[in-house]
């Protein structure tokens, strides 16, 4: 009987050091550990330049930069197409909406930061990156990872409050319960001992369901 075998692609995961790389991008070329110090960083990925659903995606970046930008985060795109297919790109689509894609986007023409990031998945595509999203944090840790198949765009608020929870969850050392927005309860961190679960039912600040789900306004 023979026995077939099969190539099984590294991907990064949660919690993982984001693998590091140089690339040439809209914005000049980088080395990604020494790229955005101090900030997070919402790296994506889209199937090609000039397609629609691309543009509107890219374009809903481009539009809420700022919201980002004021939660010190950089934006930063790739797809597998040249640095002159990205900059006639950029410029059709300022000239049309004028909409500015003012983020770097990586010219990922031989693939190398594709297969890096596990953005290449035979099965959707050999040649084109799926919309994947890494949320990494300053210390360079990939935080969340999300994918979408090339046909359906992505969600700019869930990717925004994804970040916000995250943000949120490192300050105050939380959780965030089912549909998580700014401004909602968080959970506490369950009890460890006996004297933490009985301190936390004496305490009617805060709102208990029972000792091992608890919210708290922050």
């Amino acid at each position: 009987m023979e026995i077939q075998e099969t190539t099984v692609n590294t991907m990064p995961r949660i919690g993982d050091k984001a693998p590091d790389f140089e690339a040439v991008t809209t914005k000049g070329p980088i080395k990604f550990s020494d790229f955005a110090k101090d900030k997070w960083i919402v790296m994506f990925s889209h199937p090609a330049d000039f397609t629609p659903v691309c543009t509107t995606e890219m374009s809903g970046f481009a539009i809420r930069k700022g919201e980002f930008d004021a939660l010190n985060t950089q934006l930063i795109g790739l797809s597998i197409d040249s640095i002159h297919a990205h900059l006639g790109w950029v410029n059709n689509v300022k000239k049309n909406t004028g909409v500015y894609f003012d983020f770097p986007i990586i010219a990922d023409i031989d693939m190398k930061v594709s297969k890096l990031y596990g953005m290449l998945q035979p099965n959707e595509s050999e040649t084109a990156a799926v919309r994947a999203v890494f949320f990494i944090d300053p210390e360079k840790k990939i935080r969340l990872i999300m994918y979408y198949p090339l046909n359906v765009g992505r969600n700019m608020d869930e990717i925004l409050r994804a970040l916000v929870a995250l943000q949120t969850s490192d300050k105050y050392q939380v959780a965030m319960p089912l549909d998580w927005k700014k401004g909602d309860k968080v959970i506490v961190p369950p009890p460890k001992t006996l004297d933490e679960m009985q301190e936390r039912l004496d305490d009617d600040s805060l709102e208990k369901v029972d000792f091992y789900l608890v919210k708290k306004e922050i």
